[in-house]
C-alpha cells in the first residue's frame, strides 16, 4: 500500500503507519535525508523479516529512532553525562549515539551489547517517532550495498510488495548520513563521520 503524504492528511497517514507498525508490519517513510524502513523495535518476526528483505549482514545491527529522550529507558539503563551533553546539543538531528543496550533487546537491534539511537531532525520521521511513542528502526530503504532511496518509487523498485506501507512524501534531500558516536566508554568516540562535523562535537 502506498499513501501520498500531504499537509492535509498527515494525521491520517501517521495513524495508518502506527497501526501497521503495531501489527508487526514494515513501513517505508521519508526522513530528513533519505527514506527509511521502520518496524516496531520489540517485534522479533518483523525485525527478522526486515533483515531478510534488505539482505542485511546479520552482524550489522539496525539503528533506531525515538521521539523523545523519555523513550531511552526502553533501550538502555544508563546514560553518561557526556551522552546527555551530546543529546542536548544535537538532538533532534543527525547524530546517532551508541548506548549500552538494556537486557532483553533483540539481537537485530544490538551489536556487542550496544544499541544505536537518535532523535531525527525535522521530518515525517520525527513526527512519526513522536506519535508512536516507541522506538522504530531507521535503516535505509535499500538492498544492502545499493544506494539509499530518495523517493518512494525507488523504494518500490527495491522491494515491490515486501513493504507493507510506503509513505510517499516526495523526494528527500539526501546528503551525508548521521554521525555515529559511541558513548559507552570513558570518553565519546566517533565511529562514523557524517552530517555533524567532528569539530563541533
Amino acid at each position: 500500500m502506498i499513501l501520498k503524504l500531504t499537509k492535509e492528511n498527515i494525521a491520517e497517514v501517521m495513524n495508518a503507519a502506527i497501526a501497521v507498525l503495531e501489527k508487526g508490519g514494515i513501513v517505508a517513510y521519508p526522513t530528513e535525508s533519505f527514506y527509511g524502513l521502520g518496524v516496531k523495535y520489540d517485534i522479533e518476526p518483523a525485525l527478522k523479516r526486515l533483515y531478510e528483505i534488505k539482505q542485511r549482514p546479520k552482524e550489522k545491527a539496525m539503528p533506531l529512532i525515538i521521539g523523545s529522550v523519555e523513550q531511552l529507558p526502553l533501550l538502555t539503563d544508563y546514560i553518561s553525562d557526556s551522552a546527555k551533553e551530546l543529546m542536548a546539543k544535537f538532538w533532534p538531528g543527525p547524530l546517532t549515539v551508541l548506548f549500552n543496550a538494556r537486557g532483553g533487546l533483540s539481537g537485530y537491534i544490538t551489536s556487542g551489547n550496544k544499541t544505536a539511537v537518535r532523535i531525527p531532525g525535522e521530518s515525517f520521521a520525527l513526527e512519526l517517532a513522536k506519535a508512536a511513542g516507541f522506538p522504530i528502526t531507521a535503516t535505509s530503504a535499500n538492498i544492502s550495498g545499493m544506494p539509499p532511496a530518495a523517493c518512494a518509487s525507488t523504494v518500490t523498485d527495491y522491494f515491490a510488495d515486501a513493504v507493507d506501507l510506503i509513505i510517499d512524501g516526495g523526494g528527500t534531500k539526501g546528503g551525508l548520513p548521521s554521525t555515529i558516536i559511541d558513548s559507552t566508554g570513558s570518553a565519546p568516540r566517533i565511529l562514523r563521520r557524517g552530517a555533524v562535523d567532528a569539530d563541533s562535537l
